[in-house]
């Protein structure tokens, strides 16, 4: 990963350096800025679907809403009941990220259920990944479904929702010995013998509760799909997590660090002008867009701060020290460049070695690195602002 020393100098990562190494092989910076451009709009447009299936009353359409950022109750929401409630697969585009559908299927529990014929009935071909949801244990319907659902190569994870039922009902029947760990050990254990005793091989059950999304294990889904889909797929799932841990804030910063640099040299090779004040030249619009795109990715808006300052009760914009994503502009970009050149930031020897055109040209070492250290600085002052409205709204654990 990237980083700044305390003189200013600019370092990336060993599979930073390569990338841009390989990008500059075959171009000038304009060349290569160009193409870059392409690949950064092509994560942006990439499409994903997720169909979300289990039984009646299992709480799908709650887990629908939750990979939304949605409480049952928001406009837009999937309709919850314990009531079979969905009897076409029903698309839900995300609020924030358009290209990502999330669709609550048909229950499976029919007593005539055939995994083959729902497949076809939902139009399995659709979907990138499915999330198969059960609220006690998984049964033979899920697991069938499980085996189809690979026989056509497609992604899949096992979701145990409404645990905090399961630990209400413990803790009122045996509260001298109540656990709260134990009976999630038994929970996770249990459903894990019943899908082996099916036939399914090493399977994954995600604990969830819609209830409180912070606890359990909905922050680990984005570190599974890092296996089950492609880079660009899982980017844009993962962007489009709800911020509720800190696990899900470090994976969304460290997938975004990783496109810093492509972002630094589109600026400064695509449509760039000098900046006034500073020796240097970038696309002030590209910068003004990535910083609102940082701010959306991580719920810095007055939308998604009104809506958790409800949700828990109180204030939660008073920790928040850089500009929400209504208050970006051109203008606070320049400014922030010109704080970034402030200390003239420079490119370590490493960069320059394997990039030796950045080097050539003194203006375009200062632009890139001068746009490079502005967008490190934003992100970090994020992120970190991010991890105060966590701990103050959810009382996280600071190392969770």
């Amino acid at each position: 990963m990237a980083s700044q020393s305390s003189e200013g100098i600019i370092k990336l990562s060993r599979e930073e350096l390569e990338a841009l190494k390989a990008a500059f092989e075959e171009g000038n910076l304009a060349g290569v800025a160009s193409r870059l451009q392409e690949m950064l709009e092509l994560l942006e447009s990439i499409q994903l679907d997720v169909g979300i299936t289990g039984e009646t009353g299992s709480g799908k359409s709650s887990f629908v809403n939750a990979l939304q950022g949605l409480g049952d109750e928001d406009a837009g929401a999937a309709c919850t009941g314990v009531v079979e409630t969905t009897r076409e697969p029903t698309p839900y585009q995300h609020p924030r990220y358009p290209n990502l559908t999330i669709w609550d299927l048909p229950g499976i529990g029919t007593p005539d259920f055939h995994p083959d014929a729902y497949l076809e009935q939902v139009g399995f071909s659709c979907y990138d990944i499915f999330f198969i949801i059960a609220s006690q244990r998984f049964t033979a319907n899920h697991a069938a479904l499980a085996r189809h659902i690979q026989v056509i190569n497609k992604s899949f994870c096992f979701v145990r929702s409404k645990v905090d039922v399961d630990l209400d009902s413990s803790l009122r029947h045996r509260p001298s010995s109540y656990s709260e760990v134990g009976v999630l050990q038994e929970i996770q254990q249990n459903c894990l013998e019943g899908l082996q005793a099916q036939g399914i091989r090493s399977p994954q059950v995600f604990l969830f509760s819609a209830f409180d999304l912070s606890k359990y294990d909905f922050h680990l889904l984005g570190k599974t799909l890092e296996r089950e889909l492609s880079h660009h797929m899982k980017h844009a799932f993962l962007m489009a997590l709800p911020n509720i841990s800190l696990h899900i804030l470090e994976k969304k910063k460290a997938a975004m660090l990783k496109q810093m640099w492509m972002v630094s040299t589109v600026a400064c090779g695509v449509h760039a002008a000098p900046i006034l004040g500073l020796l240097i030249s970038c696309d002030v619009d590209v910068l003004a867009r990535t910083l609102q795109d940082y701010c959306k990715s991580f719920s810095l808006d007055d939308d998604s701060l009104e809506k958790l300052a409800a949700e828990v009760g109180q204030p939660v914009g008073a920790v928040i020290k850089p500009p929400l994503a209504k208050e970006i502009s051109s203008s606070l970009v320049v400014q922030l460049l010109i704080q970034a050149g402030g200390k003239v930031p420079k490119l370590s020897k490493e960069v320059l070695r394997s990039v030796p055109v950045l080097g050539s040209m003194a203006s375009g070492a200062l632009s890139f690195a001068t746009t490079y250290k502005m967008l490190r600085s934003f992100m970090d002052e994020v992120t970190v602002s991010v991890q105060r409205v966590l701990i103050k709204a959810f009382e996280v654990d600071a190392e969770k």
